[in-house]
């Protein structure tokens, strides 16, 4: 039954010309003919997918970006006396001991506990450090057992003292994946990287036509088992990764959106710290650059075809991230040869691009993997079993206590100032009102700016007489369909009181206040405790 699995798993649609078996052959006899994804497109668009999956035997893959779903098994080995490690820290950076006496999972996104770092260094960070052979800060706390005794570790590892160091990444590899924009008025700060306010740049991660998962769409070569580049050594594909999907819009046999995703393990102590870097996104927090590369076996003219596809044909939509829900808005299609021009038009403004993933070091991953085939340093392997093609879909987390929106809050008849009004008039609606913000519309009902009793005081002391004078132009509004959760970070964030809601033309409807938010939770604690206030 196995065996015959294998078979009907390789023989991919086309009908084979030659198999894994006859190629680790020519591997073997240094006969095999290795290129890498970018000079396959060249070669098919020259000479036809027929004659490259005749002469072509094994196509190198590559990407380098960033994989926030990356981590390392650890076994630091026995204490003397033994200790159970229930809270362990690696140069200040927690990791996950719930699994046995000295095991722990280090996950590349775990901020420094220290306040001070923060999160420019994080577990992604002492991942390259060990890799690097730097030493690193271990501590250890236990509760003590009668076989566990010691209750507390401080001492210093590097990555040749301990056990074992495997990187297990859930997921890594997206195949395809958005390309961001930002249409507030902020700037945004996200796993995308900087995104400029009012459609001010373009950010993508991808390597495009050399990436691993766009060269075998369907899963036809690759599956559980196969031998992978992985963090500049050899590692191995152990399942589809977590958010693994397969019903995706396709173009051109790809998806247009993130969709299949990889589950790989290596040795850390194998690795090259030119494949595996720690960096941080700024204001958002760590995350693991990996390399990573697969061979594609040449099995067919159809395999050929799949792994010719070019930056023009890889088709991906521009998503807009200044709406905070977790499906945002297309903003177009566009590819990658668009995005590697640097720039795009995008209603009729030309916006930069720049890329997250390297794509530079993407290619030395593919190279290097060619070279070690050519070597015969490194024979493909027939998968266990195939990943999964079809059926697979993400599903949303249901939440059983919904958010409360914006426009789901009780709010009080709106007042609003217009910018041509007396400074002392605006103060007398203040006061008469018991408020400190006021809204600065138009004679439409649009939002101008923002005025508060500090501005008013502040113009008052310096002989101003009008409100156009002193009030705020860039204001942070909040949406109607908003989560009141995100208008508190918002508050948070900007180190302001209050924000006018605003709708899709951006008339105001109303205020929200850092006030109304407490109530508001309050409310809710009040509630939970059958009407004790806590």
């Amino acid at each position: 039954m196995h065996l015959f699995l294998l078979i009907l798993f390789i023989k991919a649609p086309g009908g084979n010309l030659k198999t894994i078996q006859e190629i680790n052959q020519k591997i073997k006899n240094g006969d095999a003919v290795v290129v890498t994804a970018d000079e396959m497109t060249s070669i098919v668009a020259q000479n036809g997918a027929k004659k490259a999956a005749e002469e072509i035997d094994v196509v190198t893959t590559g990407t380098f970006g960033a994989m926030c779903s990356s981590g390392a098994f650890l076994n630091f080995g026995h204490s003397d006396p033994p200790i159970k490690m229930t809270k362990t820290f690696l140069n200040g950076v927690e990791a996950y001991s719930g699994l046995a006496s000295v095991d722990a999972y280090l996950g590349a996104t775990q901020p420094s506990q220290n306040p001070e770092i923060g999160l420019h260094y994080g577990g992604s960070h002492v991942i390259e450090d060990l890799i690097r052979g730097k030493e690193v800060e271990l501590i250890a706390d236990a509760y003590g057992t009668d076989c566990y005794p010691l209750k507390r570790v401080e001492t210093s590892i590097t990555l040749d003292k301990i056990n074992q160091a495997t990187m297990i990444n859930p997921r890594n590899c997206y195949q395809n994946y958005a390309v961001a924009i930002n249409s507030t008025d902020e700037t945004l700060y996200t796993y995308m990287g900087t995104l400029l306010p009012k459609f001010g740049n373009v950010t993508y991660s991808s390597a495009g036509t050399l990436s691993p998962l766009i060269n075998d769409p369907y899963f036809n070569t690759i599956g559980m088992g196969t031998k992978i580049f992985l963090g500049g050594a050899e590692g191995y594909i152990i399942s589809e990764g977590t958010q693994h999907a397969t019903e995706n819009e396709r173009r051109n046999g790809v998806p247009v959106s993130a969709s299949g995703t990889l589950m790989l393990q290596g040795d850390m102590k194998k690795m090259n710290p030119e494949y595996i870097r720690g960096a941080t996104m700024p204001k958002y927090g760590p995350t693991l650059y990996v390399g990573a590369g697969i061979p594609i076996p040449i099995l067919n003219e159809d395999v050929a075809t799949r792994t010719a596809i070019s930056d023009e044909e890889i088709i991906c939509k521009i998503i807009d991230y200044g709406v905070p829900r977790r499906s945002r808005p297309v903003i177009r299609e566009t590819n990658y040869k668009e995005l590697k021009t640097g720039k795009i038009e995008i209603d009729g403004i030309e916006v930069p691009t720049s890329p997250l993933s390297s794509y530079k070091r993407a290619k030395m991953v593919a190279v290097e993997l060619k070279e070690w085939i050519e070597k015969g340093d490194f024979l493909l392997t027939n998968p266990v079993r195939p990943l999964s093609s079809k059926g697979n879909s993400v599903k949303p987390l249901e939440i059983s206590k919904p958010s409360v929106l914006v426009k789901n809050i009780e709010s009080k008849p709106v007042i609003m100032a217009y910018p041509g009004e007396k400074i002392n008039d605006v103060a007398k609606k203040l006061v008469d009102n018991n408020i400190n913000h006021l809204p600065v519309v138009d004679n439409d009902g649009k939002l101008k700016g923002i005025v508060t009793s500090w501005d008013i005081a502040d113009g008052v002391a310096k002989g101003k007489s009008k409100l156009d004078e002193l009030m705020t132009r860039k204001v942070v509004i909040a949406r109607e369909d908003e989560s009141v959760d995100i208008i508190a970070r918002r508050i948070d964030k900007h180190n302001i009181s209050g924000l006018p809601i605003v709708d899709k033309e951006n008339i105001v409807k109303g205020m929200i206040t850092a006030e109304d938010i407490s109530r508001l939770i309050g409310e809710n604690l009040k509630d939970e405790n059958g009407g004790e206030s806590i």
